[in-house]
C-alpha cells in the first residue's frame, strides 16, 4: 500500500511514469531511512504515541531491514514507489498497529530529506577518506621523483623549466582547497529536516532536537519551509563540490595521457591499467584515464541538471524535486570510483628521468637568460628583445 493510498487506484502507466527509477535508486537510502525512523520512533515513544513494546518491535524490525538490505534481501518493488513505503509496509505487515503509527508527525517530504541528508553526510565522509588516500599517492610520487626537471607548458608549448614536484604538488594543493570546501558543504547540510512535515510543521508538539541528536545532526532546521527549500539546493551544493574534485582528476588525467605518449615519455602508465586494440597488436591504451577525464563532464552535466530542475519552482515541495535524487547518487558513486582508481594508478606510476632531462631544451631557459641581462642593468624590454632575437 502506498503511503498516500486513498479509495482509488492510479493508472499503471501513471504509476510507472511517476515512480521512475526511485524504487531502484532508493536501495542506497534504506539504511538511512531506518536510522531516521529509529530516531523518530524513540521520539514518538517520548511524546506518548508509542508504548515501550511498540518501540522495541519497531527498532528490532528496522535493524532487521538494515541487515536484510546489506545482504541484498530487502526488495523495493515498483508499486512501493520508494524505500520509505517499502519499509513502512514491512513494519505494518510484521507488527500491525505499531507499523501504522510510525508515520505519525512525519510527512514523506521530511522523511525523504532526513534519509538523503544522512546518506549524503556518510558519503561525504567516505569521499574525504578517499581524497586522503589519493593525496598520499601524490605525495609518494613527489617524494620519489619530485626533483626531476620537466618542461612547464603554456598554450601547449614549452614555456619555462619546472619539476615533477611542482607539477604534482599543484594537485596536492588543490586537494587542500577541495577538503575545505567539503567541510564547508558538510557543515551546511548537517542539519536535521525531520519535524518539518510537508513544509509547514506538524499539528502536535514534537521534539525535533531529540531526533536530530539521535541521528547525529549538529542542529535542526527550524523553519519548516526552509527544510523543503533545501531539497535540490543542498544537492546542487554537493554536486558543485564533486565537480571541483572531478575537475582536478580531469586535468591530471589529461596531463598523464599526454606525458605518457612516446612523443613525451615523461611518465609510464602501468600496463595493467591499459587496454588493447582489437586490430593493432602494439597498442596499450590509457582507457582508465580517458574515462576519468570524461566522467568530469558526466558529473558536470548532473550538476546542471539539478540546478535546472530546481529553478522556477514555487516555494514548498514540488514533484520535480524527485528528479534531483538520482543525479546526486550517480555523481557520488562516480566520484568515489574515479578517486579510487586514480590513487591506485598513481601508486604504480613511473617517471622516466632520462626522457624528462632530454626534454629540457634551451628555449625553456629564455626567460632566465633575459633576467641575467636585467641583473647587469639592461632594461627588461631590451633584454626580452635581445634574447628573443636569438631564438
Amino acid at each position: 500500500m502506498k503511503l498516500w493510498q486513498k479509495n482509488y487506484n492510479v493508472d499503471k502507466e501513471v504509476e510507472k511514469f511517476t515512480v521512475g527509477n526511485d524504487f531502484l535508486a532508493d536501495g542506497k537510502l534504506v539504511k538511512y531511512d531506518c536510522i531516521a525512523s529509529i530516531a523518530h520512533s524513540k521520539m514518538l515513544k517520548k511524546i506518548g504515541i508509542l508504548n515501550a513494546s511498540e518501540l522495541n518491535s519497531l527498532v528490532s524490525g528496522l535493524n532487521g531491514i538494515i541487515s536484510l538490505n546489506e545482504k541484498g534481501k530487502f526488495k523495493i518493488k515498483q508499486e512501493d514507489e520508494d524505500c520509505h513505503t517499502a519499509i513502512e509496509n514491512y513494519l505494518t505487515k510484521k507488527y500491525g498497529n505499531a507499523g501504522k503509527k510510525i508515520h505519525t508527525a512525519r510527512s514523506r517530504n521530511d522523511q525523504v530529506l532526513a534519509a538523503l541528508r544522512l546518506y549524503e553526510k556518510a558519503e561525504l565522509e567516505e569521499i574525504k577518506k578517499l581524497i586522503a588516500d589519493y593525496d598520499k599517492s601524490l605525495s609518494a610520487l613527489v617524494k620519489k621523483y619530485g626533483k626531476a626537471k620537466i618542461p612547464g607548458y603554456t598554450h601547449m608549448q614549452k614555456a619555462m623549466p619546472t619539476d615533477i614536484g611542482t607539477w604534482l604538488g599543484c594537485f596536492a594543493d588543490s586537494n587542500k582547497d577541495n577538503l575545505k570546501l567539503l567541510d564547508s558543504v558538510y557543515s551546511i547540510i548537517d542539519k536535521s529536516p525531520l519535524g518539518s512535515g510537508a513544509g509547514f510543521g506538524v499539528p502536535i508538539k514534537i521534539d525535533k532536537k531529540l531526533t536530530a541528536k539521535l541521528m547525529g545532526f549538529s542542529k535542526t532546521i527550524e523553519n519548516p519551509m526552509y527544510a523543503q527549500f533545501t531539497r535540490g539546493k543542498y544537492e546542487a551544493l554537493i554536486l558543485s563540490l564533486i565537480s571541483q574534485v572531478m575537475y582536478d582528476l580531469n586535468k591530471l588525467s589529461t596531463d598523464l595521457i599526454l606525458f605518457n605518449m612516446d612523443e613525451f615519455g615523461y611518465v609510464s602508465i602501468p600496463k595493467e591499467f591499459c587496454t588493447g586494440s582489437s586490430m593493432m597488436p602494439q597498442k596499450k591504451n590509457p582507457d582508465v584515464l580517458e574515462l576519468v577525464r570524461a566522467k568530469y563532464h558526466v558529473v558536470l552535466g548532473e550538476e546542471f541538471k539539478v540546478k535546472g530542475i530546481i529553478g522556477n519552482l514555487m516555494s514548498g515541495y514540488n514533484r520535480d524535486m524527485q528528479l534531483t535524487k538520482e543525479p546526486v547518487i550517480n555523481s557520488i558513486e562516480t566520484a568515489k570510483e574515479c578517486i579510487k582508481i586514480m590513487a591506485l594508478l598513481l601508486g604504480k606510476l613511473e617517471v622516466n628521468k632520462e626522457k624528462c632531462e632530454k626534454a629540457m631544451t634551451k628555449e625553456l631557459f629564455a626567460t632566465e637568460q633575459a633576467y641575467k641581462l636585467i641583473k647587469k642593468g639592461v632594461p627588461f624590454r631590451e633584454a626580452y628583445r635581445e634574447v628573443g632575437k636569438k631564438l
